[in-house]
């Protein structure tokens, strides 16, 4: 995968969530928050951080949500740069199938505004897209979309508007809201390195992290 192309995704998917990215640094994206040096992420989707700017709880929640926001992109931009071209009826961008299931296709495109992400059903002949649901920027809930449509998560487990009274159904959308930013701030962190010179490396990947810890290893 392209690291410009990550780095310049990843800075797009940082900023919608308040932090800034700078320019690249010894082949890393350097990233702020509040104005203020946070945490820096390489290519591989790793995040290093000096323990004197991740002193506090909340920046310690800041640099979990980029540690689960670089991981995220990571990976979507992994799939767009392996996926095929979306071919259908009428479609005019260059989207690219994700996943596709029981006539539901995840589909993304990278623009150069970020990456945008839709599901489709398939028409009765296989030719055209039917009932888009467009997310820009958020691939997550895509993928939940994607799940739903396409039978992998049963309907009768999702509640819908008309199941709901007024009240209830804002209520339901303001819960699942928070349920979404309270995934985004609890990443499941594997492991920690803290290297000779300060610096420490966070991993939510248990193979990379074994990998490393091999490595350090006299």
């Amino acid at each position: 995968m392209n690291k410009e192309l990550y780095f310049k995704e990843l800075g797009i998917a940082l900023g919608r969530s308040g932090f800034t990215s700078m320019p690249e640094r010894d082949g890393s994206l350097p990233v702020e928050y509040e104005s203020r040096p946070l945490c820096r992420v390489d290519a591989g989707g790793s995040v290093f951080y000096n323990q004197d700017d991740v002193n506090t709880l909340e920046r310690e929640s800041a640099c979990r949500r980029v540690t689960y926001s670089a991981a995220i992109v990571l990976e979507y931009m992994t799939l767009l740069a392996q996926a095929p071209v979306l071919h259908a009826a009428g479609l005019n961008e260059p989207y690219r199938v994700l996943a596709e299931f029981n006539g539901t296709v995840l589909a993304g495109w990278q623009t150069g505004h970020g990456a945008k992400f839709v599901t489709w059903d398939w028409d009765f002949n296989h030719a055209g897209l039917n009932q888009g649901h467009y997310y820009e920027g958020n691939y997550s809930e895509a993928k939940g979309d994607f799940a739903v449509r396409s039978g992998l998560v049963p309907r009768e487990q999702q509640f819908t508007p008309e199941q709901l009274s007024p009240g209830d159904y804002q209520g339901y959308l303001y819960c699942y809201d928070k349920q979404q930013q309270e995934l985004a701030h609890q990443v499941k962190l594997v492991g920690r390195v803290t290297y000779a010179d300060g610096t420490k490396q966070e991993f939510t990947d248990p193979q990379q992290y074994l990998r490393t810890i091999r490595e350090e290893l006299p």
